[in-house]
């Protein structure tokens, strides 16, 4: 049993304030501008799993070229998680360095609700995407460690900034 909750409510946020998530891996930094505005359930439970050091030491277990990087499966066979879903918050487009949530296909999971906690982060601009995962956060710096990330390569910590 995960000592981590689902979020049964948004956290309230500093409107004109930029929330940042620096995903610190085995390769470098790599920064992210979370969107609260357009899917705040999502922020809320990345920024609860970051502070309370769920990503530490976690792998990136799949890693497709020109496609996407993904972490945050505590078991790193991309079937873990920390014991429930989020409800779908789609709308965000997946342009390069998209930050979204891996889910269950739509044959188990209809309502397209969102893993708890594997993330991926899109290598290229992914449009086929759009529609189907939610986005919730774009890389502002970080690229280049992006693109160099393989699987195996650790997520060292996750540290939430505000701006």
């Amino acid at each position: 049993m995960s000592k981590f909750t689902e979020p049964k409510q948004v956290m309230s946020f500093e409107k004109g304030k930029a929330y940042r998530a620096i995903i610190k891996t085995s390769k470098g930094e790599v920064v992210c501008e979370l969107n609260y505005e357009k899917a705040p359930l999502s922020v809320t439970n990345f920024i609860q799993l970051a502070n309370g050091g769920f990503y530490n030491g976690l792998t990136f277990h799949r890693v497709v070229p020109n496609f996407v990087v993904q972490g945050g499966d505590p078991q790193g066979t991309g079937s873990g998680g920390p014991g429930y879903t989020i409800p779908a918050e789609i709308g965000l487009p997946h342009d390069q360095g998209a930050l979204a949530w891996a889910r269950l296909g739509d044959g188990a999971n209809p309502q397209k609700k969102s893993s708890g906690s594997q993330f991926y982060i899109t290598l290229e601009k992914t449009p086929f995407l759009d529609g189907e995962y939610t986005v919730f956060g774009k890389t502002l710096s970080g690229m280049d460690v992006v693109k160099k990330i393989q699987q195996g390569d650790k997520i060292e910590s996750i540290e939430i900034t505000l701006n």
